[in-house]
């Protein structure tokens, strides 16, 4: 019968082909195989943070490490043969009965970043342990982190979290639809379209319009009757890849070009079929492009 110190050996060396293999595949199909960074949540402005206490947490939440990051693939196997030492003693004080102490995390939405018990969490994951105890310490954020996050997706919701910030979308329309781009920067356009609404209501209505009314006037009157209409007409489909937000700028940079070339406005809804007229790749293109995204495990965005 074999002894708990080579039975722990000799899963580590697997654990270890795994991760080979894992980094193989990620390069075949183009994707990461990397634990996320830590550092990487500086990007959605955290604006404090609480202890949780002890809890049990699901193994597969936990997505990221603080310093650790290079030495674990995507799924937390072990990618060097000096992590064997401290696995092998993991594994064994598992395969003996042991209690190991609760690790270490930051709870940031609803995933978790290891602090301390890297190798804890990979000997767990690896042989199918579905929750771990954990000390939590938790992250206040506006917008939250998915596990298939970039650094770029990250940067983004960033960006997203400031912009709810300094409008209060968020509060003045609580159930408001999400409002994602999948280009950096984006968020700053919008905000110059709601000092623009604000200009303009204040003309209108030979008052000084506030802030909040200029947001909420631009939510209710522009970006959710433009996202409407992407809705109704199906206009998604023809842009696979892109989210409503995208559709949204395009389309109001269209509206104002047809205004300018027909003397009138013509209308949000008008804008956005003349856009989808014109601008649609066609078939062959959006069929290559879904594809792409596909092979190489990138978001579709049907809806946001």
């Amino acid at each position: 019968m074999i002894d708990n110190h080579s039975q722990a050996k000799q899963d580590v060396e697997r654990a270890r082909l795994a991760a080979t293999v894992e980094d193989f595949l990620s390069v075949v199909r183009g994707v990461p195989n990397e634990l996320i960074p830590f550092d990487w949540v500086k990007h959605l402005a955290p604006h404090g943070e609480h202890q949780l206490g002890v809890q049990s947490i699901p193994v597969d939440s936990v997505i990221g490490s603080v310093d650790r990051y290079r030495d674990f693939s995507r799924h937390f196997l072990p990618k060097e043969h000096f992590l064997d030492e401290r696995w092998i003693s993991v594994r064994k004080a598992q395969l003996g009965g042991r209690e190991l102490p609760p690790i270490q995390v930051y709870k940031v939405g609803e995933l978790y970043f290891v602090k301390d018990g890297n190798h804890r969490v990979s000997v767990a994951r690896r042989n199918g342990q579905k929750y771990i105890d954990a000390s939590i310490i938790e992250l206040d954020v506006r917008v939250k982190p998915e596990p298939d996050d970039t650094l770029r997706d990250l940067i983004i919701k960033g960006e997203y979290a400031r912009f709810l910030s300094l409008t209060r979308l968020d509060e003045l329309a609580p159930h408001h639809r999400l409002i994602r781009f999948t280009t950096p920067g984006r968020y700053d356009i919008v905000l110059d379209h709601i000092r623009t609404r604000q200009y303009y209501l204040s003309l209108k209505h030979e008052r000084e319009v506030g802030w909040e009314e200029a947001v909420e006037s631009w939510h209710r009157r522009l970006y959710a009757r433009v996202t409407e209409h992407i809705e109704q007409h199906h206009v998604m489909r023809f842009f696979p890849g892109r989210t409503e937000a995208d559709l949204y700028l395009w389309i109001m940079d269209h509206r104002y070009f047809l205004k300018q070339r027909y003397g009138f406005d013509v209308g949000s809804e008008l804008a956005t079929l003349d856009f989808v007229r014109h601008f649609r790749p066609r078939a062959w293109k959006r069929v290559g492009t879904r594809l792409q995204l596909l092979l190489h495990g990138q978001k579709l965005h049907p809806t946001t």
